[in-house]
């Protein structure tokens, strides 16, 4: 055989099988898997190889190259027990967030158009309206992430002065963003207060000078100071903020409205306090314990929030309609907590019982058993976490599915299995520990059971 036995390549994209292809993903992609293929053929055989120029064989592997040339960005199950995986995009949207988001995103929307007056209106109107109800706020408004509204929320209020800040609430989190990065950015001044561990309202006082804009507190992220420790309440950073004629801006980073309303979270600060306790603007992200879109979420007083959207930056940090629709969307479903706990993925998942997760784990285990037969698939308890940088030590109980050793198909490792499962179709991004392969059905749901067996399927008839 040589090149020259090899077929034209408009004989392969006439093939029913490319033909269908070229249809689904355009002519361009489907020509560009063939004269790959064809290239990759032409090299085998000057190379003296014994390479089949089969007009079927070469058909079948352009098709796979299509089938394989798949987008970067896919969906994923999930079996980390990590409940908002920064890696895994965090919080999966409700049924009725993607809804909304698929019906203004399949065309034109009222974005920025007031349908009573014709006129000109306000893209974030509708969300800062729920916003209100929801939180007690005199207003509200929203930017792309909680960064951003901290970046606003500092050059609105404050640029050009100064700002106070513990000292043990400047931490880094993920992606080495740093609060004093944040400052300096934003054109504020950072004045630190206190130690690292201890900081107390005389501390706070005794930095306030007539340059002084606001007082601020911030969720430590992912930082913990245990043991001899001690911060003034957010009460006595207001009383003190009203008395001197300061902004008090709190940010409480993981996006909980109130207590009860993200179930079995505690001691964690939410909005509804913030704002009680006289914050003159509460800081946080949608995509956190809210369970919406990446967004960052600010309310508070009018005053405030009139200073933040006439800011030119807020036009830098606005969120588009698919954001907005996402966002109302899940808004909507938090007015009514109970309805909340069964359609927020994040809220399901947490309120999902030990008892109906370790039979779920039970059944799924004797499937792979019977189905798949895998003779080394046990079930254990274990522990899952909420995770997203605000809470990524706190437990939740969770049942786990465990394989191995030996493993499915032709893998010597668990590393070896687990990297298999996140390369097949489905994607499965599962937990390796011990020597095992986890899979925590924490932070899956029922109906992703059977993409879970297909995927393992697919490793087991390799």
């Amino acid at each position: 055989m040589s090149p020259r036995d090899l077929p034209a390549v408009n004989t392969i994209l006439a093939m029913p099988a490319l033909a269908r292809l070229a249809a689904d993903h355009g002519r361009a992609v489907a020509l560009r898997a063939v004269r790959a293929t064809l290239e990759d053929a032409r090299t085998s055989l000057l190379l003296g190889y014994d390479t089949p120029v089969d007009l079927d064989v070469l058909t079948k592997l352009a098709v796979r190259r299509v089938e394989e040339d798949r987008p970067y960005l896919r969906p994923v199950l999930n079996v980390t027990g990590i409940l908002l995986h920064t890696g895994l995009g965090r919080a999966p949207l409700a049924e009725e967030a993607v809804e909304a988001v698929t019906k203004v995103a399949r065309g034109y929307s009222n974005l920025e158009l007031d349908l009573g007056s014709g006129e000109r209106g306000n893209r974030t109107s509708g969300v800062e309206e729920i916003l209100r109800r929801l939180t007690g706020a005199e207003a509200a408004t929203v930017v792309n992430n909680n960064a951003a509204a901290t970046v606003l929320a500092l050059k609105a209020l404050a640029q050009g002065r100064e700002v106070i800040v513990s000292r043990g609430q400047l931490v880094e989190i993920g992606g080495s963003f740093r609060l004093p990065d944040v400052f300096e950015t934003s054109g504020a001044r950072l004045r630190e207060v206190g130690t690292t561990n201890k900081t107390r309202t005389s501390d706070y006082e005794r930095a306030i000078s007539p340059d002084t804009a606001a007082i601020m507190r911030v969720h430590p992220s992912n930082f913990q100071i245990i043991g001899f420790t001690e911060t003034p309440s957010l009460n006595d950073l207001a009383e003190l903020a009203r008395r001197r004629g300061l902004f008090l801006i709190d940010d409480i980073g993981s996006g909980a409205l109130a207590p009860g309303l993200v179930p079995g979270v505690v001691n964690e600060p939410t909005i509804d306090q913030g704002l009680a306790a006289g914050a003159d603007l509460v800081l946080c992200s949608g995509d956190k314990l809210l369970g919406g879109p990446q967004c960052g979420l600010m309310v508070g007083t009018t005053a405030a929030i009139e200073r933040v959207t006439r800011d030119p930056l807020m036009r830098a940090f606005r969120v588009d309609k698919m954001t907005l629709a996402a966002l109302e969307a899940t808004l909507r479903l938090a007015l009514a907590p109970e309805r909340a706990a069964r359609r927020l993925p994040l809220w399901s998942f947490l309120n999902v019982p030990i008892a109906a997760l370790r039979e779920r784990a039970e059944r799924f285990a004797q499937r792979c058993r019977d189905e798949l037969g895998l003779s080394v698939v046990t079930v254990e308890d274990s522990t899952a976490y909420i995770g997203g940088g605000s809470l990524p030590d706190r437990a939740v109980p969770s049942v786990v599915v465990c394989f191995g050793p030996p493993f499915p198909g032709e893998t010597a490792s668990e590393a070896d299995f687990a990297t298999r499962l996140r390369l097949g179709e489905p994607a499965v991004v599962p937990r390796v520990q011990g020597g095992s392969v986890l899979f925590d059905l924490r932070t899956v749901s029922e109906t992703e059971e059977e993409s879970l067996l297909t995927a393992l399927q697919a490793i087991v008839r390799l």
